[in-house]
């Protein structure tokens, strides 16, 4: 199961008041095929619980020791009796079991179901959520429609003074209301603000013990929220992609650069030391055919320089006539 995945899946569900043991709780829960993910929160702490497929046959094991059934076998069956309850649609678990006991920081929401005739029991034990997860899942999200919500009376205030612009210029030319209960006072701003922080903001806040949203706030929240995970998951995908269209635009630039970027550690002393060895070999050879030529002119010089040596022929003896011939 990937978290990253089932985080976007979350943020896609509302939180929705729930009440279990008569305790008062906003919940945000997303069930997969064989894996559940839920959040609850009192506004003083909040508690998750993350399982997959392995983790909820080993509980299953444990808190069943008849069931022998596989996960998709139960899964199902435990979220359709489950989730209306999470979901704010069954006030107190209705006719189910559903209880919500305290554990330290932690909490167990325990179910009590029947699955074909037999008892089936499970627990859901949520521990301490993180930071991250509480400002992704909760904090972030309110900040974002604060500030909505701002922006919007901010551009109503700007079309009631248009409106009263519009009005005014009515009269001018003469135009009277028809009935005198349509008339109002020219809009400003900023006493409605002042009027805003001293009469409403009050009757507001006296009534902190109601968790959630109304529908319109809802609304909102959902589409703040989708937003949000599109644009996070485009970014996923664009730091994905990123590295590969670098490398790529590189070589595109440089082909040069890919092709030696690929040749082996070495290879440019190598081929260094080759040309070395050619530059040698051609020194080599010209000191080769130099002293060829020299020996050869040496071959030619020499006999010419023995035969001026030789002393010149000595000429033949006479024969002398003896006295006896």
């Amino acid at each position: 199961m990937e978290r990253d995945a089932v985080d976007g899946d979350l943020l896609d569900c509302p939180w929705v008041p729930v009440c279990i043991s008569g305790s008062q709780l906003l919940a945000k829960t997303w069930f997969g095929d064989t894996a559940y993910r839920i959040l609850l929160t009192d506004l003083h702490s909040v508690w998750e619980e993350e399982m997959d497929t392995r983790a909820i046959q080993d509980r299953a094991q444990e808190l069943n020791r008849r069931l022998r059934a596989p996960v998709h076998a139960f899964f199902s069956h435990m979220c359709e009796v489950a989730h209306p309850c999470l979901s704010g649609r069954v006030e107190d678990g209705g006719a189910l079991q559903f209880s919500l006991n305290h554990h330290g920081g932690d909490i167990n929401l325990k179910l009590k179901s029947e699955l074909a005739g037999v008892p089936f029991y499970w627990e859901f034990r949520c521990t301490p959520a993180p930071v991250v997860m509480v400002c992704s899942q909760l904090v972030r999200p309110l900040l974002l429609m604060s500030r909505l919500l701002q922006r919007q009376v901010g551009q109503l205030g700007a079309l009631l003074a248009r409106k009263d612009t519009e009005l005014q210029d009515y009269r001018d030319n003469g135009a009277v209301l028809s009935r005198e209960r349509l008339q109002t006072e020219l809009f400003e701003e900023q006493s409605y603000r002042e009027n805003f922080l001293t009469q409403t903001v009050p009757q507001v806040c006296a009534r902190q013990g109601s968790l959630g949203f109304d529908s319109e706030l809802q609304e909102l929240c959902s589409a703040v929220t989708s937003y949000g995970n599109t644009n996070a998951r485009k970014r996923k995908i664009s730091e994905r992609h990123a590295p590969e269209e670098d490398e790529s635009t590189t070589e595109a630039r440089d082909p040069d650069h890919a092709a030696s970027g690929t040749q082996p550690p070495g290879e440019e002393v190598n081929h260094g030391l080759d040309q070395g060895e050619k530059r040698q070999t051609g020194q080599g050879d010209r000191a080769r055919t130099t002293d060829s030529k020299i020996s050869n002119e040496e071959q030619t010089t020499v006999p010419m320089a023995a035969a001026a040596d030789r002393p010149a022929t000595r000429p033949k003896k006479k024969k002398a006539k003896g006295l006896f011939g």
